[in-house]
């Protein structure tokens, strides 16, 4: 059988960081109120006139590099992203371009916080259908110039930065086991932006009414969230035959300390095999799984052969998971 096999990582974090003790200068909050509701102390913050790209391109050139796949020889690039450069073209065409991979297509994908499972979950399905050999996925997003920094309850929670994955055709056995997608439209103000789109345009009196903000309600979202990770943790362990004893690495949004550890609990995932980073990212969006996956790749926390797990839960609203085999 023919699977999609990860063969490359990278991410890369602006320089700029935003600790808690910057956030409390910029609206009503503290350290440890930040800290004890999400396990966050800083944040990295893209520099003015930057665009996603800018932050994807890095990470890609990185997973490509550590693929040893030249540009040339890339067939697609999928970028998930909340934050493009452009309404349009779509960022994954700018990646192409910007890459040099003249013989690859290039789309994008929006599904918030789980925009990169979807997108693994998409390119698994064309390299397993033989559409394509490879497909470089970016998981990217530049929030911050997103953001009404006063807004307490969503500006000490993201961060910007880009990670990013390279997938090949494999007939070893290793690979992407399983993919669970779902959604739920009737949740979208649980967590959304509710103007500038084609429903609600923007406009001069709309401008500062405070719609065009990333609005949360927070308490109901916890309590999806929780529900449905633990249910897409489920979900990839009966859909690839792994056993939660047999896995080796967690690798889940990082959307808050306590969702991860509950979800991991609910799942009798042992704390010490769940990989969480938000502590010095805060919460990157669709860049999350894959700056996460990068950085234990990098640390050697992941060989060859272990099950390695994604799980998250977003905007949509959205979830999902994957069982992958290194």
């Amino acid at each position: 059988m023919i699977r999609a096999r990860i063969t490359g990582t990278g991410h890369f974090l602006p320089k700029q960081v935003y600790t808690n003790f910057d956030m409390e200068e910029l609206c009503e909050t503290t350290d440890e109120w930040i800290r004890q509701r999400t396990g966050i102390i800083q944040r990295h913050i893209a520099d003015e006139g930057w665009g996603v790209s800018d932050l994807m391109l890095p990470a890609a050139q990185q997973a490509l590099e550590m693929a040893n796949l030249d540009p040339m020889d890339l067939e697609m690039v999928i970028c998930a992203t909340i934050t493009p450069d452009h309404m349009l073209p779509a960022t994954g065409s700018l990646i192409q371009d910007r890459l040099g991979a003249k013989n690859a297509g290039g789309f994008d994908i929006n599904a918030a916080c789980s925009g990169f499972l979807y997108s693994l979950g998409t390119a698994s399905s064309m390299i397993q259908s033989g559409l394509v050999k490879n497909v470089l996925i970016c998981g990217g997003e530049l929030v911050s110039n997103r953001i009404n920094w006063k807004r307490r309850d969503t500006a000490v929670l993201f961060g910007d930065g880009a990670g990013a994955v390279v997938l090949e055709a494999d007939d070893t056995g290793h690979g992407v086991l399983s993919t669970y997608l779902r959604s739920d439209g009737a949740g979208k103000e649980v967590l959304w932006v509710a103007e500038n789109g084609s429903k609600e345009p923007l406009t001069h009196e709309n401008f500062r009414d405070g719609r065009l903000d990333i609005q949360m309600k927070g308490p109901e979202l916890f309590k999806r969230a929780i529900i449905e990770f633990s249910d897409s943790i489920k979900r990839a362990f009966n859909d690839s035959g792994v056993k939660p004893e047999e896995l080796g690495l967690f690798v889940p949004h990082q959307a808050n300390e306590r969702i991860m550890v509950g979800a991991a609990e609910r799942a009798k995932i042992p704390v010490d095999k769940v990989y969480m980073n938000i502590a010095m990212t805060g919460n990157t969006v669709a860049a999350s799984i894959p700056i996460a996956l990068d950085q234990a790749n990098r640390k050697g926390l992941i060989s060859k052969g272990d099950y390695v797990l994604f799980a998250g839960f977003g905007a949509g609203l959205t979830w999902g998971s994957a069982m992958v085999k290194w």
